[in-house]
């Protein structure tokens, strides 16, 4: 996957227009790519805008809810069963 449009996507979400927090987002997307890949299982294909765009809501949902005790939103959890079952199933989310 593309990390640099990763992201630039994650910082237009956001509404940030400078470089301050780019390691902090790198490393944070970084870490989602592996947690879904090797973790979880999912094969992520960067030419696929819906996988592109999970990341990216991944990562800002994240990075906003860093401190907060509050579960993943449900249109993460669904959009990410659809990713299991696109997948192979397998694991339960």
């Amino acid at each position: 996957m593309d990390i640099g449009l990763i992201l630039q996507l994650v910082k237009a979400n956001l509404g940030m227009n400078t470089s301050i927090r780019d390691i902090y987002l790198t490393k944070l997307i970084e870490g989602i790519i592996t947690e879904l890949t090797e973790e979880k299982g999912i094969a992520l294909d960067g030419s696929n805008s819906y996988h592109l765009m999970f990341v990216v809501d991944y990562a800002v949902w994240r990075f906003l809810s860093k401190d907060s005790d509050a579960g993943m939103p449900e249109h993460l959890r669904y959009r990410l069963k659809n990713l299991y079952i696109h997948a192979g199933g397998g694991a339960s989310v």
